[in-house]
């Protein structure tokens, strides 16, 4: 994506299923699990790089000794930072006791991180300061061991509000309104009445408060917390939560919007938020693993026995389907598949543009996720010409030389953008920061014909316009062609998303953008004034009633129009050549992609209520003119 977005989370989960002993002498070292969970977490590195934390349950602890341990950073580089203070501790170990570093009682009752349970997070910063109070996990602690809680997610809560004063109400005095808090307090608080119930009923059999202890443990019941803390969350979410006492869950939103799979086999149980990183760091195949089902959590009990649980009433299923042009990573079979799928599919609005004049086009990409995609415009591109041939020799009678040119094509292709990671523009004042963002890209030179060829590059996705404006347009004229046609391989992203993606602000969608130029050009402004008006009423109603009012912005103009305005706003005044933008259409998205629908950023189609009113709110937010998110 050339426009950079911060987005998502990731979430890994580590249950060693056999004593801590088993693992030393099977593998040589106390370090399985922690070497395990670098792997799945730096698999999935592309989640969040501005924190990362990790927390570790230590089962069966004596009295007097820490068994619940967490370490988070903000360092630039927080995965190897935290693993290797986590590293440091164990080799301390070693190197003050020898003789009993490969004791798994001893190591567990003297040296931190030697537990069976384990979490870890990576973050970008969607919400809230980039400091270490962001970062997850998050604890809640207690001296009962099954009251303790450690949360940490990939998710964002659209009524932050409502459940904070749900906590409110409850007696309970938060000390932030953020939904990384009011998740952690919610399920806290089912946890303590969870915990207090079974107390009160052991309380009243005679049991002693130490019998009563080792009872509440092996009997509290995680789906009923779940049922009573999460049946008014609005959002996606892929939480994790794991309990002092060694038991644990990963709950699943139930439109299944944020990503969750797990694998087990008879030494581990674990839980991530790709495919991808659990087959590279167990090895297993990928029928082995299993996505978590939505409305589910997968509950991980203290004895490392799992089952998939109901919490609350599945909705449709809407998967996000950027994970699936750009977010996870493309070495997952399904997505790598799609993405060229995506591809494929634009070869004959692409073809059109291009008044099928392959000899004069040069077909290249955006480095580097838009390559997946590149590659299905060149199958496609092989498919037409297959075509092309068989009718020259069956329908067209072509012979001879004619007929060897005809056989010999082949597309022209090469890589004209290349990215220049190492080109920093925040070490520059305003002033110059854009002429160093046009230069972030560069290009290959002398291979166009001047003011004859044309240039398609494909895009994953074009989100504000900004990079296409200020370097990829500007660079590519340089090389002097007749055309330069932008393809996205995802559709116009028209309105917010609030579930785990930082696209929040209207104005910042070039395809927003666009049509409030069309509503000008068309004498239709007052459009705004009405949307503005049913936006703010419908901020006083109930949720479940509320509607997208915003679509009515885009209502009056065909999507083509859409995208020809997105084309003339992205062109700087000073570029000689035709520019054309063409964008998948959400029809084909849903083709190449078909068990993962979820598209409410180009179809203001929310999967859930809360979703309509982030959108109504942040149309209101743009007409008032006040900064930040809606949510």
């Amino acid at each position: 994506m050339s426009d950079f977005i911060r987005h998502e989370c990731g979430i890994a989960v580590i249950r060693l299923r056999k004593p801590l002993s088993y693992y030393i002498e099977k593998y040589g070292s106390p370090s399985y699990a922690i070497s395990k969970l670098y792997l799945l977490m730096e698999k999935q590195h592309n989640r969040g790089q501005d924190g990362a934390g990790v927390a570790n349950i230590v089962l069966n602890p004596k009295p007097g000794r820490p068994y619940m341990h967490r370490i988070r950073s903000v360092k630039a580089q927080p995965i190897p930072y935290i693993f290797r203070k986590v590293g440091k501790k164990l080799k301390k170990a070693q190197k003050k006791s020898p003789d009993k570093y490969l004791n798994a009682a001893w190591l567990k009752q003297n040296v931190p991180y030697t537990g069976e349970l384990w979490l870890g997070h990576l973050r970008y910063g969607t919400y809230g300061g980039n400091d270490i109070k962001s970062v997850h996990p998050f604890v809640r602690r207690s001296n009962w061991r099954s009251r303790n809680l450690i949360v940490a997610g990939n998710f964002n809560m659209t009524n932050v509000d409502e459940q904070f004063d749900k906590l409110v109400s409850l007696g309970q005095h938060p000390e932030a309104k953020a939904d990384t808090v009011t998740v952690l307090e919610k399920i806290g608080h089912f946890l303590d009445m969870e915990n207090q119930r079974l107390f009160d009923h052991y309380n009243e059999q005679g049991f002693s408060n130490q019998e009563i202890t080792e009872l509440l443990e092996t009997n509290i019941d995680l789906q009923r917390v779940l049922q009573r803390s999460c049946k008014d969350f609005d959002g996606g979410y892929a939480m994790v939560g794991l309990t002092g006492y060694g038991a644990a869950f990963v709950a699943r939103d139930p439109a299944g919007i944020r990503p969750a799979y797990y694998y087990a086999n008879d030494e581990v149980v674990v839980v991530a938020s790709e495919k991808a990183c659990i087959k590279t760091t167990f090895e297993c195949q990928y029928n082995e693993i299993n996505e978590i089902t939505p409305g589910h959590a997968l509950i991980i009990g203290k004895e490392g026995d799992y089952a998939e649980l109901s919490f609350t009433d599945p909705l449709p299923k809407k998967s996000c389907s950027f994970e699936r042009i750009y977010f996870s990573r493309g070495n997952d079979p399904e997505i790598y598949h799609e993405r060229k799928e995506l591809g494929r599919l634009l070869i004959p609005e692409i073809l059109g543009t291009i008044d099928y004049d392959l000899n004069n086009t040069v077909f290249s990409y955006i480095p580097n996720t838009a390559e997946t995609a590149f590659l299905g415009i060149i199958k496609g591109l092989e498919d037409y010409l297959i075509d092309q041939r068989r009718k020259a020799v069956y329908e067209w009678k072509v012979k001879g030389k004619e007929l060897d040119a005809v056989l010999s094509f082949r597309p022209r292709i090469e890589k004209l953008v290349i990215k220049d990671a190492k080109l920093r523009t925040f070490i520059t004042d305003d002033a110059h920061r854009d002429d160093l963002v046009g230069h972030v890209y560069d290009t290959t030179y002398e291979v166009i014909q001047k003011r004859k060829d044309t240039i398609v590059v494909i895009d994953d996705s074009i989100v504000r316009g900004t990079t296409l404006e200020k370097s990829i347009i500007t660079m590519l004229e340089k090389l002097e062609p007749r055309r330069i046609i932008i393809i996205s391989s995802a559709p116009q992203i028209r309105y917010p998303d609030c579930y785990g993606i930082d696209m929040s602000r209207m104005q910042d969608f070039v395809a927003f953008r666009a049509a409030l130029a069309l509503l000008k050009e068309h004498k239709k402004l007052y459009l705004l004034e009405e949307v503005y008006n049913q936006c703010v009423d419908s901020l006083g109603q109930d949720v479940r009633k509320v509607v997208n009012h915003v679509k009515s912005i885009y209502a009056p103009f065909t999507y083509p129009q859409v995208s020809q305005k997105i084309a003339e706003i992205v062109k700087p005044s000073f570029v000689q050549a035709e520019v054309k933008v063409i964008y998948q259409t959400v029809d084909s998205l849903h083709q190449a992609s078909p068990h993962h629908q979820g598209d409410w950023y180009f179809t203001g189609d929310y999967p859930t209520p809360g979703g309509n009113r982030v959108v109504n709110k942040a149309f209101v937010k743009f007409m008032d003119g006040a900064a930040g998110r809606a949510y």
